[in-house]
């Protein structure tokens, strides 16, 4: 088959933010980007019908480049005291990264918000998607409370650079929170908060949990299923719709993610397909109908870059041999298109 490849430099794609105040854990380490991130040159392989794995009406674009530069982060101060020229002065890093691939990914069966762990190679896409982010400087993880996210972002930071331990944040009682105090201020230097939020699930697909997806669209007709799986609005049976997981999703983002990125953290996030598409849909201000057309690969690390209160897409970063693929709607591909078509057809 046949594609087109254009190289193209990924534009600054800019959200204004409201300057939120919240209070700020008091963790040693905070830090901000200097000037860096240069953009990605991206390859964009505009697949046809049954080309890939991923539904058939998904334009997906394929990233390479070298690693970005990254200069050393500014310590900034913490806790409720930061004033808005230190939030306009320095910059910070988001980092979305799905989780790897899990067991019931590779039974093809609906998982939802079943707890399954990854597969060897969802284990390996981890380990990969933590050499594409090795030099980014990460203060801060967020990961959903199922075990498959939060293997990814442990698996990812043994690549780090810096060799910072993530260490999980138990706060469900003050019992919790006591037992698992660390007496060393030295060692809290060196490690790394890990916060799990069932707020960052994987929307809960109700009756379908367990189900095989090909045996399901046998039994209850493909449209039926199609709508399921792909409609903003409509759930399936008990289960949670794409706009009921955004509900939940974006609005734990702005509540207790937002603040820290503003205030200079750099952030990672390892979670779901639909828990990260609800964020990015936050971030680039897509549509209903712009955001079911968007499909995220397994193990891809994306990242935005956040200034002035803007949050700007920057791509994925990629490894020194090895293409990634970075997730993009088909609507965004086609405003672009016509361009690259002219010039293909000079070439």
């Amino acid at each position: 088959m046949a594609t087109a490849t254009f190289y193209i430099s990924l534009g600054s794609f800019q959200n204004h933010r409201n300057q939120r105040c919240s209070n700020l854990q008091n963790w040693p380490g905070t830090s901000s980007l200097r000037k860096g991130y240069k953009g990605f040159g991206i390859e964009i392989r505009l697949l046809r019908k049954g080309a890939c794995c991923h539904d058939s009406s998904q334009g997906i674009i394929h990233a390479s480049s070298s690693h970005s530069s990254v200069a050393d982060p500014l310590r900034l101060p913490v806790g409720n005291n930061i004033s808005d020229s230190h939030r306009k002065s320095y910059e910070a890093a988001l980092i979305l990264i799905r989780h790897g691939e899990s067991l019931w990914n590779e039974k093809n069966l609906f998982t939802g918000c079943v707890d399954v762990p990854l597969t060897r190679k969802g284990v390996e896409e981890a380990i990969e998607a933590g050499k594409r982010i090795s030099n980014i400087p990460v203060d801060m993880i967020y990961t959903s409370a199922l075990i498959r996210a939060q293997m990814t972002a442990m698996l990812a930071m043994t690549q780090h650079r810096r060799k910072k331990i993530p260490i999980v944040m138990h706060s469900e009682s003050e019992q919790a929170i006591q037992w698992s105090r660390i007496y060393s201020e030295e060692t809290r230097k060196q490690s790394i908060p890990v916060i799990p939020a069932w707020q960052l699930n994987e929307r809960m697909y109700g009756e379908l949990q367990g189900l095989n997806k090909q045996e399901t669209a046998e039994r209850f007709g493909k449209e039926k299923v199609h709508e399921w799986r792909r409609s903003f609005d409509i759930p399936p049976p008990n289960g949670e719709s794409l706009e009921m997981c955004a509900d939940r999703a974006v609005a734990y983002f702005m509540d207790h993610i937002e603040p820290q990125l503003l205030s200079g953290k750099n952030v990672m996030i390892a979670a779901h397909g639909n828990s990260l598409r609800s964020i990015i849909m936050y971030l680039d201000k897509l549509t209903s109908h712009e955001v079911i057309n968007l499909e995220l690969s397994t193990g891809i690390p994306m990242l935005y870059i956040i200034k002035e209160g803007k949050f700007i897409r920057r791509g994925s970063p990629a490894g020194p041999f090895e293409a990634g693929v970075y997730a993009y709607t088909l609507v965004q591909i086609l405003l672009v298109l016509p361009c690259f078509l002219m010039l293909y057809a000079f070439l």
